[in-house]
């Protein structure tokens, strides 16, 4: 904290310091390069405020200058950082200023990916809200229904099902939709039979078989998870 706060004394010393150059070609030069500073500087501020989920610092360095979609060395935006640290007011204040939720970070992550893979309903429901775009995929190749699946996220994976164009039998690069993710790596449990019954209602496809051609129904078997195995066979 007490480094954030030291962060925002310099930008505020930073910003005011600025000055009027004389109008000559060379000095009209130098204060573009003292502006693209000057901006690089609230960008910076506006990531790092934005991961705080300090909302009024952000709309204050948006009304400054500081650049909605700005990206850190990371790649992230700061709607990004906010999303990853939770901070769902901020998420909906730089939303409403502009901000591209579609930009994705270098790990190719983005507001609604991460978001369904974590299970942050809040966010999730604003990004499908403002029209994310489904069908960007992790760096797994996988949208946010199959992370979502695979983790147990009910109310997310209902949430993308019900009121989001997202596509059911996407496959990622392991040849695996969400309904097969949730049979191999989930447990088997209550959640993960809701969330197998969810898919199947809308649309999921039984008969996707992964790489070597075995189906979720052949691996709900395999594991011994009885009751996923019952929804299937009554498809």
């Amino acid at each position: 904290m007490l480094m954030y706060r030291f962060f925002l004394i310099l930008v505020v010393v930073f910003l005011t310091g600025c000055h009027e150059f004389p109008n000559t070609t060379s000095s009209l030069s130098k204060e573009t390069q003292w502006k693209g500073k000057k901006v690089n500087v609230m960008n910076h501020a506006l990531i790092l405020s934005a991961e705080r989920g300090d909302t009024k610092t952000v709309l204050k360095l948006l009304k400054d200058g500081a650049k909605v979609n700005a990206t850190d060395k990371s790649g992230r935006t700061a709607v990004l950082a906010a999303t990853k640290n939770n901070k769902v007011d901020t998420v909906k204040a730089l939303i409403e200023n502009g901000a591209d939720i579609n930009i994705r970070d270098n790990n190719l992550n983005n507001v609604l990916l991460y978001a369904g893979a974590e299970g942050i309903l809040p966010i999730v429901k604003l990004a499908i809200e403002a029209g994310a775009d489904t069908k960007l995929t992790n760096r797994f190749g996988g949208t946010a229904l199959i992370p979502a699946s695979e983790r147990g996220h009910v109310e997310v994976v209902k949430e993308l099902l019900m009121n989001s164009d997202i596509d059911v039998n996407h496959i990622n690069n392991l040849h695996w939709t969400a309904l097969m993710d949730a049979v191999i790596l989930g447990d088997g449990g209550e959640k993960h039979q809701k969330i197998v019954q969810l898919l199947v209602e809308h649309g999921a496809d039984s008969n996707i078989g992964d790489k070597e051609g075995m189906t979720p129904l052949e691996h709900a078997l395999s594991r011994g998870y009885k009751k996923i195995e019952k929804i299937l066979k009554d498809l």
